[in-house]
């Protein structure tokens, strides 16, 4: 869960950020509901204590990558169903989105990538259960199965071209924008998942994670 987290800690040391991670527990030994309501305890929590952290309470900000921007996306959407606490952003980099696994993008990357089908059906099966790919699923588990994408905050969403999760990271944006709300949406030609974190040297992983914080200045500035 720590894994990538270096690549925001610029949002510490140059825009003078509070960050919080959460230690989560983790799918299989807890499965859905318990690392999505572990965020949102910490959510609460933070919200209550904005003034011992010193943190402005009208700006605090979700963020995650891979399953972790699944949880993020899932997390704003919880805050904004149970009149929680306000967000002013959401950052899903490439974000993992839908249990229902259908898209062309993972059909392509079948056997192939840092994540692929097999891997992106056993992670699901490891929160889910039985329940995976059921109308049983939850959208605050799988976001993608939300039927209602109005009055979230502004989001940032970026996937590589070349992964698995290209095609519902670029649904997620689209539908976001039909249903009049804010999202910016990156995708990388290339890039492979997580390329910012495992290959941060190259001229595109320096790309997206330059192009991520240009995003979390403006959020946080405005």
């Amino acid at each position: 869960m720590f894994s990538g987290l270096d690549l925001v800690l610029d949002w510490v040391t140059e825009l003078g950020a509070v960050l919080v991670t959460v230690e989560y527990r983790l799918a299989p030994e807890y499965p859905d509901p318990y690392p999505r309501e572990d965020m949102y305890a910490a959510l609460e929590w933070l919200a209550a204590h904005v003034t011992d952290l010193d943190v402005r309470a009208d700006r605090i900000l979700v963020a995650g990558a891979s399953s972790g921007g699944g949880l993020a996306a899932g997390l704003a959407l919880a805050a904004r169903d149970r009149g929680g606490p306000r967000l002013c952003g959401q950052v899903l980099d490439y974000p993992m989105l839908d249990d229902r696994c259908t898209t062309a993008s993972i059909e392509q990357f079948d056997g192939i990538g840092v994540w692929d089908r097999i891997s992106n059906e056993t992670g699901w099966t490891a929160l889910l259960g039985e329940q995976r790919g059921t109308d049983l699923v939850s959208p605050y588990a799988a976001p993608a199965r939300a039927q209602n994408l109005r009055g979230l905050p502004p989001a940032f969403i970026d996937v590589g071209a070349a992964e698995i999760f290209r095609d519902e990271a670029i649904g997620y944006a689209n539908r976001i924008w039909q249903a009049g709300g804010d999202a910016e949406l990156h995708v990388w030609s290339g890039a492979f998942h997580a390329c910012d974190i495992f290959a941060p040297h190259t001229s595109v992983g320096r790309s997206m994670i330059r192009t991520r914080n240009t995003w979390v200045e403006k959020i946080l500035a405005d």
